[in-house]
């Protein structure tokens, strides 16, 4: 598996995803914002965490204009794969690869916790690690992770079995519980939950290994 982890000023998390790719057996290039094209040969894109561009004007947003998300769109659009984690999940949306915004937390205020999550959905490269209905804890750290559709958006998602994981306690707001979701074709996946926060022992927990080796597994294969 050859993943490219985008890095915009502002990222904090580049590194940690790196890390958690490697772990998972993957070769994994670093790639600037400013650059027009992807590495040959990417099977997966990962959009980190942080603070792009200071989330001036809205969260993602100026990210998302940057030279490498046109090539990340067309990646998604060839059928590629693209993991967005907490920021990298709102560039997902400001770049319309998964619908939907996140807004301001419900209470006004950053949070920084572990948070239950139920995997909602098996059917994924990115889930078939763990069993649907099982509960796994992760790590979250974000401002702006109260996700919002309306309602149409949502029983779509809940139609099309596209909601990925959700929030056994709310802790933001988000509508549906929603903590995560997937595109139409099941290859974009955007949480704000850190899974590469939870891939290590050293580290606290290792909830979000099987993300990462499920993924290396099915592309291995693919």
């Amino acid at each position: 598996m050859h993943a490219a982890v985008i890095v915009f000023p502002g990222s904090n998390c580049d590194r940690d995803l790196a890390v958690a790719f490697e772990a998972a057996g993957a070769k994994v290039s670093m790639v600037w914002h400013k650059d027009s094209s992807l590495p040959q040969g990417v099977d997966i894109v990962g959009i980190p965490g942080g603070f792009s561009f200071g989330d001036y004007l809205r969260c993602g947003a100026i990210a998302a204009n940057s030279p490498i998300c046109r090539s990340v769109a067309a990646h998604a659009e060839r059928g590629g794969y693209v993991l967005g984690v907490c920021n990298g999940f709102q560039v997902l949306t400001e770049t319309g690869l998964l619908p939907g915004v996140l807004l301001r937390n419900a209470g006004l205020k950053y949070i920084c916790q572990a948070v239950g999550l139920k995997v909602e959905t098996s059917q994924s490269v990115y889930t078939e690690g763990y069993n649907a209905g099982d509960v796994i804890d992760i790590p979250i750290a974000h401002h702006d992770g109260n996700y919002f559709a309306d309602d149409e958006t949502i029983a779509r998602l809940q139609g099309e079995d596209r909601v990925a994981f959700s929030y056994t306690s709310n802790p933001n707001g988000a509508r549906a519980d929603i903590a995560g979701i997937l595109s139409d074709n099941r290859r974009v996946l955007g949480m704000m939950p850190h899974p590469e926060r939870a891939a290590d022992a050293g580290h606290g927990g290792t909830d979000g290994q099987a993300l990462f080796r499920a993924l290396a597994g099915a592309l291995v294969k693919a």
